[in-house]
């Protein structure tokens, strides 16, 4: 039988249905792909609109009863939260009180069809929220005003943390500091320590936000490289720092190794 290549599934809402696109020069899950290209196949499972309820719903249909000819999923990385975050009575339908949010991702992280796998599990935080950019385009979208609050969205995210606390194993990818240090990084008069956060009516400057969320909800290519410099340091950490040439870890063997020929024979390819 042939080998199967393990699997790292991404599995969430539009930030990760758009992280295959190219932005900026950046596509997150190609560069993902590249760094473990025949060692790990990147999976994407992002569903656009998607909250817990939904996903916790389909998770059935999308992930298959493993069989012994399926692939492994060595990783999966969960990211949801910023449609469960909108609020309550918008027309999107989307909102998901916040203890239901965390009950459904405690159900997904432990999900019978999740744990056939024994893969690790990576929480995401979903990232910052920038209410100045998403209110007006709320109201031009025919909202009476705005559906998502940037307090809202970060009271999710460390619901999220909670979650990865208190389920053994998981490991933590604080998407929502990693994003908010950069954005502050790159605009620190826009903030001041222990005030309202970048992208706060009440602090009333977008700051960096405006550099990483395109549309204050949605990551631009920038957000993405903060996000894949988070992640990555968690995938695959055996086979971090080999050499381009090194061949280690490969599910079928590199050609030269196949024809038998000297290891270190320049073929010029």
């Amino acid at each position: 039988m042939a080998s199967t290549v393990p699997q790292v599934v991404l599995f969430g809402d539009s930030l990760f249905q758009q992280c295959s696109d190219i932005q900026d020069g950046f596509s997150f899950q190609a560069a993902l792909q590249s760094d473990f290209i025949r060692r790990l196949d990147i999976v994407n499972r992002g569903y656009s609109g998607f909250n817990t309820d939904i996903a916790l719903r389909y998770l059935p249909e999308i992930f298959p009863e493993r069989t012994a000819s399926s692939p492994k999923m060595d990783y999966l990385v969960l990211l949801f939260g910023a449609n469960d975050a909108v609020l309550p009575g918008a027309i999107t339908k989307q909102h998901v009180p916040i203890d239901r949010y965390k009950e459904n991702l405690t159900k997904i992280i432990n999900h019978p069809r999740i744990a056939a796998h024994k893969p690790q599990i990576l929480l995401v935080t979903p990232p910052p929220l920038d209410e100045i950019k998403t209110t007006p385009r709320s109201i031009e979208n025919g909202h009476q005003g705005a559906v998502r609050k940037s307090a809202i969205s970060a009271a999710y995210s460390e619901v999220a943390r909670e979650v990865a606390r208190e389920n053994p194993g998981v490991i933590l990818v604080d998407l929502w500091k990693a994003q908010m240090d950069k954005a502050i990084s790159l605009t620190p008069d826009d903030y001041t320590p222990g005030g309202p956060w970048l992208g706060d009516p009440e602090n009333g400057k977008q700051g960096g936000l405006d550099t990483l969320l395109h549309d204050g909800l949605h990551m631009s290519g920038s957000g993405y490289q903060v996000f894949y410099e988070s992640l990555k340091p968690f995938i695959g950490k055996e086979w971090h720092g080999l050499a381009d040439d090194d061949r280690k870890g490969f599910v079928i063997p590199d050609w030269r190794e196949l024809l038998e020929l000297k290891p270190n024979l320049n073929t010029g390819d």
